[in-house]
């Protein structure tokens, strides 16, 4: 399971600073940014593997399950 920023929006972010910082602007000067969309993903093929159990309820609620 991992719960944590969307790593799509991570890399868009990562370009908007690289373009700013090649137009002239000075790295210490741009704002501490972070991604405002996190996402929860469940492997269930690890899950049974480690022989746990995930509730249909923490299942309805991910944003991607891997089976």
């Amino acid at each position: 399971m991992s719960y944590g920023g969307n790593h799509i929006e991570q890399y868009r972010l990562v370009g908007i600073y690289v373009g700013r910082i090649l137009n002239g602007e000075k790295p210490e000067d741009l704002p501490v940014q972070q991604v405002a969309e996190v996402e929860l993903v469940i492997n269930l093929k690890t899950a049974k593997a480690l022989r746990l159990s995930v509730t249909p309820s923490l299942l309805g609620r991910a944003d991607r399950v891997i089976e």
